[in-house]
């Protein structure tokens, strides 16, 4: 198996937003990203914008365009979604208060899940960004016994 390019994941999502450069300085404050790269078409749109949140996290971004009639905001299909995002933070309580204050829309709060001492406990909690994209974030508090 080929590894994937210097600098990117094996796997990363494609997010599409109908007013994207809005929304990537609000993900930065709110979740936490930096950008690695936007490219701004002749209209102004995001062609295409890279998010990480680690030396090994990337999400991509861009706006919605008609030339690309299958690529969907949430806001475009009623609110759907097809796909939640999962990220683990190092301290979930002060992640959630952040992104919180800054307006995400809270699914679920705080709260721990634990499926027991085989498997592992994590707390962490669900919100939507103002695109309508669900996230939930979370903080590993204790792993199960290694295969």
């Amino acid at each position: 198996m080929n590894p994937p390019p210097v600098g990117w994941p094996r796997i990363s999502s494609a997010l599409v937003y109908e007013n994207a450069g809005t929304i990537i300085p609000w993900l930065c404050e709110a979740f936490g990203f930096a950008v690695r790269i936007r490219v701004d078409g002749e209209d102004g749109l995001v062609e295409h914008a890279e998010l990480e949140y680690g030396p090994d996290d990337l999400v991509m971004v861009a706006d919605a365009r008609d030339k690309y009639p299958f690529r969907k905001s949430p806001g475009q299909v009623g609110g759907a979604n097809t796909q939640n995002l999962f990220v683990y933070v190092d301290d979930v309580e002060a992640h959630f208060a952040r992104a919180k204050a800054r307006g995400a829309l809270i699914r679920r709060e705080l709260e721990t899940v634990d499926y027991g001492p085989e498997h592992w406990s994590d707390r962490g909690y669900e919100c939507a960004d103002p695109g309508g994209h669900v996230w939930w974030f979370a903080q590993r508090l204790r792993t199960g016994p290694t295969p």
